[in-house]
């Protein structure tokens, strides 16, 4: 179960009662929506379906593919077609071959969604070891999929913008210092995430 609204909202709280710059981004734009997605590895596939394409060319090759393996596909249906069969769902040959990945992983019972680390880092890693998935999908599955509270996603971009604004910073920060800056939100890390996104997309700046 992802991040709920109450969730989001109490950790936001308690984050505005220590810091009055939060509290006046809080009254500008109000408290984001939740984004809750489904655990399992069928959302970390979506995700490798959809890298580095529009949201529509992704939904299409994702309806592709389910008319392909059946709405209630498992790894191994996916790990028993060909490449010309995926391929006429839009899969990419790399791409292929992270889905694969992932489906092998899942089939061998080497990763199983349902028991991931408690330590966010530990369960970061374990997502790691399938190919095409780097570490900010890995914090975007735990946060979105299993609602882990203290995600913080610190090399998305939008987080990073979303920082500066917040923080009137003089110039977007790198990965690196937008990790350190929010040492202050634990254990919120991952309500002000979703609050920077929300922030970003709510205050543009005049060009």
């Amino acid at each position: 179960m992802g991040l709920g609204a109450s969730a989001i909202r109490n950790g936001l709280d308690e984050l505005a009662g220590r810091d009055t710059r939060i509290a006046r981004a809080l009254e500008r734009v109000g408290y984001p929506e939740p984004r809750i997605r489904e655990t399992g590895y069928k959302t970390l596939l979506r995700t490798i379906v959809g890298q580095q394409v529009s949201v529509a060319a992704a939904s299409s090759m994702w309806n592709k593919l389910e008319a392909e393996l059946g709405p209630d596909f498992t790894a191994a249906c996916l790990l028993s077609r060909d490449f010309d069969s995926l391929r006429a769902c839009g899969l990419s040959r790399q791409k292929q071959g992270y889905a694969r990945s992932l489906c092998e992983l899942v089939a061998a019972g080497e990763l199983d969604f349902d028991a991931l680390p408690a330590d966010d880092e530990a369960a970061i890693a374990e997502l790691t070891r399938i190919k095409g998935i780097g570490r900010w999908s890995a914090e975007i599955y735990l946060l979105f999929a299993e609602g882990r509270t203290d995600i913080w996603p610190a090399g998305d971009l939008a987080v990073q913008e979303g920082v500066r604004r917040l923080l009137d910073l003089p110039e977007r920060p790198a990965e690196k210092p937008t990790r350190e800056l929010a040492e202050a939100w634990r254990p919120h890390r991952g309500a002000m995430a979703i609050f920077t996104w929300h922030y970003y997309s709510e205050s543009r700046e005049p060009v």
